[in-house]
């Protein structure tokens, strides 16, 4: 879709100042603005103006680094080590690979084509090693030349897809020093943030009366006495034990350019809230729910939770009294299928470059952690038949209801809506096994989801208020096709995931709950009066049988979750197409010793849209296809459509 031309497609222009300017004596107190030093009097389009910024007194390490002493082996067995320990259990998560997800690098030409520069917005939590050493838009004290639109679009970055997370590459994801390093507030008592990745950073030496010249490794842990100390600095941290430091990138709003928001909310009837448009609200959904409240689950429990095997250990010093309450970074989520691309198109690569991780069996841990994630703990399913009308010589009738409660502490499903959802197929089957009745047929070869009247499609469809000039929140172009332009999103026509428990969508911040009702669909208050939604969803189901349909009938309900939709992965590469977007390496080139283009690996002289669009299209060898409860023949064995995970199943039986 080309996009006509508007006030948000911002020209970005970034006025850099000379380092020289920054001395050592006055940068501990001018790191926090470092932002207004490189645009003096707000000329630029600053998409990332606040917490912490490029210009850090103490670089980000490298997590290969923290692999020596906290990765598997060294004191202990390898195969249980690669199951606990925290560099193990993070390498084949999305969070340490999220810098090589092509879903991601895919949409975001899509948002810099709709608001150019607004890539450094998304860069910030996809490789804060990149950004905070200046190679994306904010050059802050590096003295390398910058390109503010090569940045934005990732082309300053350090390394290649393959390269192992050291200091020669920015490709290592959300990193364990980044992470290590958050503090709830700035360093001059700043109040704290909770969306787009605006942290507050700890730049200030640990303890160096006690020889600890280096920021803290903060985390929820202290030494006891007696064991071995770390050979670094540390400090307890409280806010890591808490989901507001989740809520630093897992909230997502339009970007914030310092005068207000670049997009505002807009409500069904095109009433502006004024309101930041809610790109991602998992943090805030689980703040709003049962979960937040005494006694706490937060999300570390269900994304780290803690072992008590006694031989978990944090690292190889044994003695160090970390044993029999270490959270594993497992860090999964729904996603199966992107953790499976990046283990076929990069790992034997990462480690053949030198990465000290087995990374193909920590690409599969990831993914059976994933799936034991959607299976065990994310939903329930009850099918009930309510009435049945035998058919004979003329028609019969069925009636079912089928239930999905939602198990979670967030929406189901939750996080980065494009493309993803979650729907129930219902197969009825006669006597002989033959299919009578189908809703929500999913088709693997094709990866077409038949949406009947009957189908029930859990999912978030975000969009642009009067895009087609019918006064409607608009998801489709004019032509009818699908978009998905979350840079440029004001609306929400379509909102129907399942609540968490004790669900209350108002809050203080959000008296009416503008962020987080559903939209187009009706979850009823626990109680009148009470603002709690219900976390379960209940369909009723209407079959008609044809004339001598032997009984009984079995009808069976099957929950799947889908992480990439056909659609969507279509729309990035058509995007890509009409707007005539340059292949990876010459949108990026010419490299130098630190950004080796041309890239032998990753999409090279394919657009980023078109490469995964391949990936999507053309399987290879592989493993798995989908997930079992489809009838009909498997496709080729690869990386396939976004294969659908079946997380529950229920049948019932007429008499």
């Amino acid at each position: 879709m080309r996009l006509p031309s508007t006030p948000f497609r911002f020209l970005l222009a970034i006025a850099i100042f000379s380092t020289s300017t920054l001395t050592a004596q006055a940068r501990p107190a001018q790191w926090i603005d470092v932002s207004r030093q490189l645009s003096p009097g707000g000329g630029a389009a600053d998409f990332t103006p606040h917490g912490t910024q490029p210009g850090l007194d103490f670089d980000l390490q490298y997590s290969e680094q923290c692999s020596n002493c906290h990765g598997s082996g060294g004191g202990g067995s390898v195969a249980v080590d690669r199951t606990m320990r925290p560099f193990s259990t993070w390498a084949g998560s999305m969070m340490a690979n999220a810098t090589r997800d092509p879903v991601f690098w895919a949409a975001l030409d899509v948002a810099n084509n709709d608001v150019p520069g607004v890539g450094d917005y998304c860069l910030r939590c996809h490789t804060p090693q990149g950004w905070f050493r200046g190679n994306v838009v904010k050059q802050g004290l590096n003295p390398t030349p910058n390109d503010p639109v090569k940045g934005a679009a990732g082309c300053l970055l350090y390394g290649t897809y393959a390269s192992p997370d050291d200091s020669n590459s920015d490709f290592g994801g959300t990193s364990c020093h980044y992470c290590h390093r958050l503090m709830a507030q700035g360093p001059q008592g700043q109040p704290p943030y909770e969306d787009n990745g605006n942290a507050w950073v700890d730049d200030l030496p640990c303890d160096p009366e006690n020889g600890m010249f280096e920021p803290c490794r903060r985390g929820p842990y202290d030494y006891a006495t007696g064991g071995s100390p770390p050979p670094h600095a540390w400090k307890y941290s409280e806010f890591h034990t808490q989901s507001a430091i989740c809520g630093t990138c897992h909230n997502v709003s339009s970007p914030d350019l310092g005068s207000g928001p670049l997009k505002t909310l807009k409500l069904g009837d095109g009433t502006d809230t004024a309101r930041a448009f809610p790109i991602e609200r998992t943090y805030n959904e689980w703040l709003q729910s049962q979960y937040a409240q005494a006694p706490e689950r937060t999300c570390q429990s269900c994304h780290m939770p803690s072992t008590p095997s006694e031989d978990a250990y944090a690292c190889i010093y044994r003695d160090n009294l970390r044993q029999g309450n270490l959270p594993v970074h497992q860090l999964a989520g729904g996603n199966t299928w992107v953790p499976g691309i990046i283990k076929g198109e990069y790992a034997a690569q990462i480690e053949n470059n030198g990465g000290h991780v087995d990374r193909t069996s920590a690409y599969d841990q990831t993914i059976d952690w994933a799936r034991q994630l959607l299976t065990e703990q994310s939903a329930d399913v009850a099918t009930t038949i309510t009435s049945y009308t035998p058919a004979g010589a003329g028609a019969g009738a069925l009636a079912l209801r089928v239930k999905v409660t939602n198990k979670t502490g967030h929406k189901l499903p939750t996080g980065y809506a494009e493309g993803r959802r979650m729907w129930l197929n219902l197969q009825v089957k006669d006597a002989n096994g033959a299919l009578v009745f189908e809703s929500a047929a999913y088709d693997p070869a094709s990866g077409v989801l038949t949406q009947d009247k009957q189908a029930r499609v859990y999912e978030a469809l975000q969009g642009i208020w009067n895009h087609r000039g019918n006064d409607t929140c608009d998801v489709d172009d004019v032509d009818g096709t699908p978009m998905f332009h979350f840079a440029l999103n004001d609306c929400v026509a379509k909102d129907n995931r399942i609540p968490p428990l004790g669900f209350k969508p108002a809050s203080a911040s959000d008296p009416n709950g503008y962020e987080l009702l559903p939209v187009g669909a009706n979850y009823p208050e626990t109680t009148p009066g009470s603002g709690i939604l219900i976390n379960y969803d209940q369909v009723d189901y209407a079959v008609a049988l044809p004339p001598g349909t032997q009984g009984p009938l079995t009808a069976t309900a099957r929950l799947y979750y889908q992480t990439s939709s056909k659609e969507y992965i279509e729309f990035l590469r058509d995007e890509a197409l009409e707007n005539s977007f340059q292949g990876e390496n010459q949108m990026c080139g010419p490299g130098d010793a630190n950004r080796p283009r041309p890239f032998s690996v990753g999409p090279q002289n394919k657009t980023r849209g078109q490469y995964l669009f391949d990936l999507w299209n053309e399987p290879v060898a592989g493993e798995r296809i989908f997930a079992d409860g489809f009838d009909g023949k498997a496709p080729k064995t690869g990386y396939g459509k976004s294969p659908p995970e079946l997380m529950q199943t229920a049948s019932a039986t007429t008499n």
